[in-house]
């Protein structure tokens, strides 16, 4: 199983598509600070 440890949710779909498009973009590196920003001790946050 992998955890979750960052999501983004989205009203439209279009929007999240908008946003997967520009994530795949982003260097590794970039991601990771996104992630650590909004949870920096990469706890699990799936709901059981």
């Amino acid at each position: 199983m992998t955890d979750l440890i960052y999501f983004e949710a989205f009203f439209e779909k279009k929007e999240a598509k908008a946003r997967e498009k520009q994530l795949k973009n982003w260097h590794k590196e970039w991601k990771w600070n996104l992630i650590k920003e909004a949870n920096p001790e990469l706890k699990s946050i799936m709901i059981n």
